[in-house]
């Protein structure tokens, strides 16, 4: 059964979401604070977060900088907030989706359904041995032998483009790849996230440009290039 921590300071948005998760088969706590939430977290672990923005203490953005020190746990904004910037925000500090209120309670079961689905460990694999090897259970990536530090979001772009070499991804499918909501308008962090691999991979090899920008198209790994 999935663990769900529902972090909001309005007892009847809780309420509502306690239900509607526990009616799907999860099990919940809930707290109001988001110091309370990172000591949950540090004492029993959730399967996901749910987290407002606007907690009393302090902000749900902070809460998931801090949660992210120490938690590669899925994290799902809930905010009044509709404004590009913040979804954008969320999702560079880590979050995999941002719910706008007020909100279907189903809605947000259902979103909760389907990133767990998506966050799900596959079988181990290996790609190109000569160059990468995938631990998708231990959640690591070698890249010539030397392991990359990468984040859950890292971790997953990388996999997605090496698991189908050549194949040039979109934005729109790369989000579905990290398990985001590609209808939640956060296409262009993608561009980050490329960005901040690219520089981890020439901490090993300067010269290599494996992962090909494919201009109004997207990205693909390119072995020839790695």
């Amino acid at each position: 059964m999935p663990h769900i921590l529902i972090v909001e300071d309005e007892s009847a948005i809780a309420d509502t979401l306690v239900y509607a998760l526990q009616a799907d088969g999860h099990s919940t706590a809930w707290v109001t604070l988001g110091s309370a939430a990172l000591e949950q977290m540090r004492q029993r672990p959730a399967d996901l977060v749910i987290l407002d923005i606007g907690l009393p203490d302090i902000s749900g953005f902070e809460t998931c900088r801090q949660l992210r020190r120490f938690s590669e746990v899925p994290v799902m904004f809930l905010s009044a907030r509709d404004g590009e910037i913040d979804r954008v925000v969320g999702l560079e500090i880590g979050a995999d989706d941002y719910v706008v209120k007020p909100f279907s309670p189903r809605e947000v079961a259902a979103r909760v359904r389907a990133i767990l689905k998506r966050m799900a460990p596959r079988a181990e694999t290996a790609v190109d041995a000569k160059l990468f090897e995938v631990d998708t259970l231990g959640m690591r990536i070698l890249y010539r032998g030397q392991a990359l530090t990468l984040t859950r979001h890292e971790f997953r772009l990388l996999q997605c483009l090496l698991e189908q070499p050549r194949r040039v991804f979109s934005r729109e499918q790369l989000l579905d790849g990290l398990g985001v909501a590609s209808d939640a308008g956060y296409e262009r962090t993608i561009d980050s996230h490329i960005k901040s691999l690219r520089a981890k991979l020439r901490l090993v090899s300067g010269d290599a440009e494996p992962i090909q920008t494919h201009r109004g198209l997207g990205y693909s790994y390119s072995p020839d290039h790695a």
